[in-house]
């Protein structure tokens, strides 16, 4: 995807509210809401047993753990767990991301300032420029990089030697990670989507950091509409609280959580008003399909990334759409969510895509 289309994307999810990525503003919010400790952790519980396995043999051997590769949608913890494995080490955190890494002395420059037992995080590892990601090679086994002085045949090359560091690196797409290089993480962990009683503890307790004042009715109606994922759980409670103490008495319950996230567009299943769009629009408009992306990106109003990157990926895990080598097809529960009855003969009536 060129970087144009990208920015795109990521406008779009930046102006819903249900999307799982965030900007500078909510970061510095989300900071205040991270737990510190594994312990404080909810959720992820095969990925927290693992990984403090790794961090405690590490500890008793008093050197830094193996590299760790953390993948997984984005909003479910990646940054958060970096930050819990430095501080469980008490080893300071240096922060990049991969498309900050441009060239070969980017990198250069950020490992010539390691410690000793400093933790790298470097979040979308896979966006990483192909010269940083193979001198990244060398400095992950050998702890070591060559930094080349000129250019040309009077080129030399100087050996860099690295005190021994721990590299997190977070990626939403871990098939894009070259072979060689998630070979050489020690330690791979994937982050899943939460379930509902998980992400109600998180809301319970990002509620009582806010001062905000929910019953569990308020706080479970918030999680089901959360889309599995914690940071979207956060902003909705923060936009229930807002809600709250302008229209109601300040006490998040379930009536005042379910009319604050109706009016922000939010149905009691998560779904946004793109996704009700694309529902709709392929439903109403092409009796449930196929329908090519750039059809149905024309006919919602929206770029086809957009379509593809921020409605398509929540929909299809939901079971609402199905892929086809035709194009886009409504499953039975899009027309059920809609209200709506499939016509005789269409795929969602039970008819195969290559029944005559």
């Amino acid at each position: 995807m060129h970087e144009d289309e990208l920015e795109a994307v990521e406008d779009a999810h930046l102006r819903s509210l249900t999307a799982a990525e965030a900007d500078g503003d909510e970061r510095a919010v989300e900071a205040a809401l991270r737990p510190k400790t594994l312990g404080e952790v909810v959720g992820q519980q095969r990925v927290r047993d693992q990984l403090g396995l790794v961090l405690e043999a590490a500890r008793r051997r008093g050197r830094a753990p193996d590299h760790v590769l953390l993948s997984g949608p984005p909003g479910l913890g990646k940054t958060t767990l970096a930050m819990i494995i430095a501080a469980e080490m008490t080893a300071p955190l240096r922060l990049t991301s991969g498309p900050a890494i441009t060239h070969a002395g980017d990198l250069a420059a950020i490992l010539s300032g390691m410690n000793e037992g400093d933790v790298l995080f470097v979040d979308e590892i896979h966006r990483m420029s192909r010269p940083a990601e193979e001198m990244l090679y060398m400095a992950m086994e050998d702890f070591r990089v060559d930094v080349v002085i000129g250019k040309g045949p009077g080129a030399t090359a100087i050996p860099l030697e690295i005190p021994p560091f721990t590299l997190v690196g977070a990626t939403t797409r871990a098939g894009l990670l070259p072979g060689p290089l998630r070979d050489r993480f020690g330690f791979t962990g994937h982050l899943e989507f939460y379930e509902p009683d998980e992400l109600d503890l998180i809301v319970q307790r990002s509620a009582g950091l806010l001062g905000v004042e929910a019953t569990a009715e308020g706080t479970a109606e918030i999680a089901s509409r959360s889309r599995g994922t914690p940071r979207i759980a956060n902003r909705l409670l923060r936009r229930v609280r807002d809600y709250a103490q302008v229209r109601a008495q300040g006490v998040v319950d379930a009536v005042c959580a379910s009319a604050a996230l109706e009016l922000y567009e939010v149905d009691r299943l998560g779904l946004d008003r793109l996704d009700r769009g694309v529902l709709d629009v392929l439903c109403r408009r092409f009796g449930g399909g196929p329908v090519g992306l750039s059809t149905l990106a024309v006919a919602v109003g929206e770029e086809r990334e957009t379509v593809e990157e921020v409605a398509e990926p929540f929909l299809v895990r939901n079971g609402f759409l199905a892929r086809t080598p035709r194009g886009r097809v409504a499953t039975p529960a899009a027309w059920a969510h809609l209200g709506l009855v499939p016509p005789a003969g269409t795929i969602a009536g039970d008819v195969s895509l290559f029944d005559e």
